[in-house]
C-alpha cells in the first residue's frame, strides 16, 4: 500500500491530518497533471480541490485496489476531460521561463542552454499526440510504473509500453531533426 493511502486509512480512522499529508504529498501533482488537458492553471487547481474535497466527503469511494494517487489522477483526467467538453477549448500553452539570478557568466550561459534544451523538449512532448504524451507525463515526470499509467489512461500494460516506444522514438526524430539533442550537445 502507498503511502497516500496509508494516510488515507490513518484519515479514515479520524487522523485528519493525516489528509493534510495526502494534500502535500499530491495536491501540486494533480494540479500539473490537469493543466495539461486544461491548459488553464486556475481551472487545473479548481479540480484538484474538487477532487481532494470529494475525498473528504464521500469517505468510502475510494477502494484501495489501485494506489492513491494513481485514483486521483484518473479523476483529475476524467474531470479535465469533462471540463474541456463543457468549455469545448482546447488550447496549448507553453512553459514559462523562469528568471535567472546567477551573476557567474559561466553559469548564465549553462542556465540559458539547460533552459533551452528543456524548452525544445517540451515543445517536442507537446507535439506528440495527446495519448503518447500523456504516457510519457505519467512515466517519467510523475514516476508511475506502467501498470499505474495504464488504470489513469484506462490502457492496458503493452499499449502504454507501444505508447511510449513509439514516443522515444517520434521525439528522437522530432529532436534530432531540429538538431536540439545531438550528440555533441550532452
Amino acid at each position: 500500500m502507498d503511502k497516500p493511502a496509508q494516510c488515507y486509512l490513518r484519515y479514515l480512522k479520524g487522523d485528519d491530518s493525516a489528509f493534510n499529508e495526502i494534500m502535500e504529498e499530491l495536491f501540486f501533482k494533480l494540479v500539473f497533471f490537469t493543466d495539461g488537458y486544461v491548459h488553464d492553471i486556475h481551472t487545473a487547481e479548481d479540480i484538484a480541490l474538487d477532487i481532494f474535497s470529494d475525498l473528504a466527503a464521500y469517505r468510502h469511494r475510494y477502494n484501495f485496489k489501485v494506489s492513491l494517487k494513481t485514483y486521483v489522477f484518473m479523476l483529475g483526467k476524467s474531470r479535465a476531460l469533462d471540463c474541456l467538453k463543457r468549455k469545448k477549448i482546447i488550447s496549448f500553452s507553453s512553459l514559462e521561463e523562469r528568471e535567472n539570478t546567477k551573476t557567474d557568466l559561466k553559469a548564465i550561459e549553462d542556465a540559458v542552454l539547460e533552459n533551452e534544451r528543456k524548452r525544445q523538449l517540451h515543445k517536442a512532448v507537446m507535439s506528440l499526440p495527446e495519448d503518447m504524451r500523456t504516457a510519457v507525463y505519467l512515466v517519467y515526470f510523475e514516476d508511475m510504473t506502467y501498470r499505474e499509467a495504464a488504470k489513469v489512461m484506462k490502457k492496458n500494460r503493452k499499449q502504454i509500453d507501444n505508447l511510449l516506444y513509439r514516443a522515444k522514438k517520434e521525439l528522437r526524430n522530432i529532436l534530432e531533426k531540429d538538431g536540439d539533442f545531438s550528440d555533441e550537445n550532452h
